[in-house]
Order: C-alpha cells, then structure tokens, then sequence
C-alpha cells in the first residue's frame, strides 16, 4: 500500500482452467494385394482421442498505480492460447471470480472495506464513481490459421460479466495458438480512479473458461433454498426439471432419483460439487442414497448436482466393453465405495438399438455393470431391423415387436387404451400365453411404463417429492432414472414362451449383446447368483447374512445389518432405485422398494423367478422369487 494518500494501486489476477476430454474417433485405412485367383484386405484402426486444453502467459499480477482523477488503459496483457481437435468447434467463457467467488466483480480493498465497481472504465455520467473494466482481442495479423471469433461487445472494454458469458468461439476445427500458425486471444484491463477513491491496493479476478463444443456452457455453483434439496442438471442441453425436497439439518433422507436425462451422457449419480471433474472435496451420492442432511441447510439450503458421463462408445462394442471391463490399459478401476469423486471408474456406453445412453462401472464384485435402469423400449418408429439388434430377440407374430415389452402408449394411458398394450389371454398366474393390444380387461393388462416417462416428455412431469413421483394431468408416473418395467418373458427376451417352458432357464434377455441379465438362485446356488456376487461377497465381504443357516433363500430383513445393506445397494457407485413394479394395471411402490429380475427361474414354482429385492430394512439379493407376470426393472452386468 502507498503511504501517499494521492494515489492507489490495485492488482488483477487471471485464472484460467484447463479442461480435457477424451472421445475416440476412428480413421480406417484399406489396402489390398489381389492376384487372379485371390485377394487379401488389411484393415488397420487409428483411434484419435479428441483433447481440448487452455493456456495463458502473461498472468501473473498485473499492476497499475494510479494517480486519483485519472483513467488508465491498457493494464498488463494475457495471452489465452487453446488446443482443441473438436471438430465441433470450442468456446471461451468468462466470469468474475474475486475472492474465488463465482460472479463477484469488484475491486476489494486488501486494508479497508472500499470497492471498486466494473463499467466501462470511464468518468462518463458520473466522475465521482470509479470503476474498471475488460477487452479482448483475437490477433489477426499474420492471418491465423484458424481464427477465432469475438462475442458480446467485448472487442472494447466492458463490464467483467457477474455470470459466465461466452466471450470468443469458434465452430469448427482447431487450435487459436499453439503454434505460428493460430491466432491468439489476448485480454487488457482499464480502469478509472475517482478523486475520492480512498487509498488502498484493490484486487481482482477473472476467470476463463474452455469448453466443447462450440454450444456447450461452462458449469457454476447454483444457489439452493432454505430447507430444500435442489438438484440442478448441470449440463447443456439436459432435458427434465426438479423442485424443492423438503430437509432439515441432521435428519436422514432419501434423494430423490433423477428426472432429468441427457443425449450422449450417462447419468451417475448426484454430487455436490458441480466441478466434482476437478474438484478434490467433491462427493458422490447414489440416485436415491440416504443421506445425513448437512448441517446449514435448513438455513441456506443444500444444492446437488447431475454428474454426467459422456458416452466412449457402444454397448455393444466388444472391444471397447472388454477394454474398460478388463484389468488392461484404459480399463476401469473399482469404484470406492465411499462416495469419493473417482472418474477413473466409471464410464458410458450407448444402447445402439436405441441410442440410449448408460453410465457403467466396475462395482465391488470387479465386474461391470450399468448402475441406471434399461429403459429400452419400442415405439411406432422403431424398425425390425433394430429391434433385431437385442441379443436372442427379434419379431414374432405371436408377440409382436418386443417380445412380452409393451409398445409406447397413448399419452394418458387408461384402462380403456387397447393399443399397444401387454396383456395375459388367461389368468395372471404366469402360466397364460402373451399378446399384444387386444384387451381392455384391466385385470388382464401388464402394461409398460407409461410413454410420458421418455426425455422428450421430461419438462412435463412437475414434481411430487412426498413420494418421488410425478404428476401430469391426473397421471402419475415416475422419475425417468426409473426405467421401465418389463414381464420376466420380456425380460429374458423369451420368444418361445408357452405353459410347457415357463420354468426354463433363459441365456438370452433384453441387454445389450455382450451384457446379461443377472443370475439368481437359492443357498443350494448363491455361487451362480450375481445378485448374491455382488451383495453379498462383493459389499458385505464375503459376510453371509445374519439369517443364513436357517433359510434356503437368505436374505437381510429387519435389523440395523438389512437397513445398512439397503443404503450401501442405493449408495455410489450401485446406484440401486427404489423404482417399484408393475402390477396389475399400475405401477406401485416406487420410492419404498426395488425389484429387478434375475434370468434364473425357481426350480419350485413355474409361475416364479428369482431377483433382487430391496427395501429400506429387507434386501433379497436374488434369492427370493416374484411372480413372473410383474413388470420390473432391470440391470445388465457384462459377460456371459
């Protein structure tokens, strides 16, 4: 600080963060070696991982003393230079960020409690106020290679924006710097002192943010409620919307599953950080994790935030699923069951049958699985050729597209809708054929979820936190991190289905080829069960449940051990939902308990099959049977 009361200083400091994303694209090259009686083709693969960072030079303190009364321009220079092979292009954004708060852009005093406000870095209108401001220039001399476009008026100086603003683009093609060859963007400061401005050194920051593509926006802290849990989608083009949950501090809760969805990403699950890709403190909580609520939020509220994965490929990928899933280079790792922030962990795929996309992870039995519901389904624009694509699955004149899975229905569904519907021809003991669209007995109709439970649909599902569903003209319906539901026949993809198979055991099911739907089994088979794998050798240890020696189908029920397993199921990274069934003509339960099919039907009873049962104080994991005319949900691991 000056001793002289004639002049003050203040200083600026840039931030600039580096952001990086891997996406594989693939360049193939031909050749061939043909004689007369043969011919012999080489196929060889480049993978190009798509990389986007940012660098800046010129950023240390950048200083200016000013004599009060008087404005001075062009206060140090920032060099921003950026790599990115996005062929969809980049922007750069930018915030003020003094005192590393997001949208603070004031001059602080470092010794007094005096400010200096941003403008335009002038006395016009009043030379009693001083203030400071920012420019940006994108160096066109030589002409760059690959230009860069400026936004907003900020090719002279401005205001520094209280909220991210996009500052410079460009749509297409790569870097603005890293050689001779790109243009450069540089940034300058200007301020205003007015005579009155009391002596002190004054500091500031901006921060700068990289982001792709072009049409992508940069993430920020979001302000929650006083007692409420808001969760914020946290991404650019996210579909859905959800309110306030009611939270006071040092209660437990149930989160509520997630409404919103993504094209391109997987969701897994909440965090609260929105920078949890960077940010070392941040956690990560299942869909609908039970939780301590933390303390401050009936005062200030707690805000979540969707973590998305970007998908690296297919599902059906052999090669890519056997390289995260392996033990290889690229491969996952474990997740922590700790809820720490580990990306390392987990990746995304999509369903090529219908472009839906799935967070995976390698849980704690060391396999993959998807840690969302499948949410496969046909509609009128789904062809047979891509519903072909599901493995041991195709058409049938008996089941029509999708076997034993329900075409999407009307918007409002009712008992009274015949079209594309499931229904039992006889009675619901699982013992009756399946067709398609012929009933209006309400009794006889197994029904999918209902079709508003899609993305395109998502905005209008208003929110009901009381009991995790939602509502939309008199329909309810749930969260679409639920899923949908399917019979134990669709499940398995059973084409063949009649009263003389009803027991068998299916090696095909409605997940992806290469993925398998869970097996199950009682305590004469928990080695074959996967629920059991993953439940009880993989999170509890290899502890058998309490009530093993006294039950051919042990499971947690009634004790602080059931209540415990049920939260690690639900925690990051098993994401398990309370997602409800299917039954009769209505969804129930959802929010209060699971079910998920396994493919192993019980050897006692032709009409049940095993699967995965999970309630706040009761988990089955596999081994306890369902009636196989329930709709319910299902989760695919990888393997055979």
């Amino acid at each position: 600080m000056l001793k002289s009361y004639s002049k003050t200083n203040f200083s600026l400091y840039i931030f600039v963060v580096l952001i990086s994303f891997t996406f594989l694209s693939g360049i193939i090259l031909n050749s061939s070696n043909v004689s007369a009686d043969d011919s012999i083709v080489d196929q060889v693969t480049i993978n190009v991982p798509e990389s986007c960072t940012m660098t800046g030079t010129g950023m240390n303190s950048h200083t200016a003393e000013i004599t009060n009364g008087t404005y001075t321009a062009d206060i140090g220079t920032t060099t921003l230079k950026a790599y990115c092979n996005d062929s969809n292009g980049f922007s750069i954004y930018t915030i003020g960020y003094t005192d590393d708060t997001y949208g603070t852009t004031t001059l602080i005093g470092q010794s007094t409690s005096n400010t200096i406000v941003t403008g335009t870095a002038t006395s016009a209108g009043n030379p009693d106020t001083s203030n400071w401001a920012m420019k940006l220039t994108a160096v066109s001399s030589p002409t760059p290679t690959y230009p860069i476009t400026l936004d907003n008026g900020y090719g002279s100086y401005s205001i520094v924006p209280s909220t991210y603003t996009k500052v410079a683009h460009r749509d297409s093609g790569t870097d603005i710097g890293t050689n001779a060859e790109g243009s450069t963007l540089t940034t300058t400061y200007a301020a205003y002192v007015s005579r009155t401005q009391p002596a002190d050194t004054y500091e500031g920051k901006v921060k700068y943010t990289l982001v792709h593509p072009a049409n992508e926006t940069p993430l920020q802290p979001q302000p929650a409620t006083a007692g409420c849990i808001n969760y914020f989608p946290n991404g650019s083009n996210v579909l859905g919307t959800m309110g306030c949950q009611s939270a006071s501090d040092g209660n437990d809760i149930v989160l509520l599953a997630s409404n919103f969805s993504r094209e391109g990403y997987g969701f897994a699950g909440w965090s609260d950080a929105f920078d949890y890709a960077t940010n070392q403190n941040a956690h990560f909580y299942g869909p609908q994790e039970t939780i301590t609520v933390p303390t401050g939020t009936t005062t200030n509220g707690l805000s979540l935030y969707a973590v998305w994965i970007k998908s690296q490929g297919s599902l059906q990928d052999s090669t890519k699923v056997a390289q995260l899933c392996g033990t290889g280079a690229g491969s996952l790792t474990t997740a922590p069951t700790n809820g720490t922030a580990n990306l390392a962990s987990v990746s995304a795929l999509t369903d090529s049958r219908d472009n839906e996309t799935y967070a995976i992870a390698k849980l704690a039995d060391d396999k993959c699985w998807m840690i969302e519901n499948l949410r496969l389904e046909a509609d009128d624009t789904t062809s047979a050729e891509d519903i072909a694509l599901a493995q041991g699955y195709g058409t049938s004149t008996t089941y029509g597209n999708f076997s034993g899975l329900a075409d999407a229905e009307s918007a409002n569904f009712t008992y009274s809708t015949t079209a594309n519907s499931l229904y039992y021809s006889g009675t619901q003991s699982g013992t009756a054929s399946i067709n398609i669209g012929t009933s209006n007995n309400p009794g006889d109709r197994i029904p999918r979820y209902n079709n508003l439970n899609t993305p395109a649909n998502a905005s209008n599902r208003p929110q009901n936190p009381t009991s995790n569903t939602f509502t939309n003209n008199n329909t309810t319906v749930g969260m679409y991190s639920y899923g949908n539901y399917y019979t134990w026949h669709a499940a398995i993809a059973d084409l063949t289905y009649n009263g003389t198979n009803n027991s068998s055991v299916s090696n095909t099911s409605l997940c992806p080829a290469g993925w398998y739907l869970p097996k199950g089994g009682d305590k004469s088979n928990e080695a074959n069960n996967d629920f059991w794998s993953l439940v009880v050798t993989g999170i509890n240890g290899g502890t058998n449940p309490a009530n093993y020696g006294s039950s051919t189908q042990p499971y947690y029920t009634g004790s602080p051990e059931a209540s415990d397993m049920s939260k690690a199921i639900r925690a990051y990274p098993n994401n398990f939902l309370y997602s409800g069934s299917f039954t009769t003509s209505s969804a129930r339960g959802r929010g209060s308990y699971g079910d998920y099919w396994s493919s192993t039907a019980t050897a006692s009873d032709s009409d049940t099959s095993y699967y995965l049962y999970l309630g706040s104080s009761s988990v089955y994991p596999g081994t306890s049977g369902g009636y196989k005319y329930l709709g319910s949900s299902i989760r695919c691991t990888a393997g055979t």
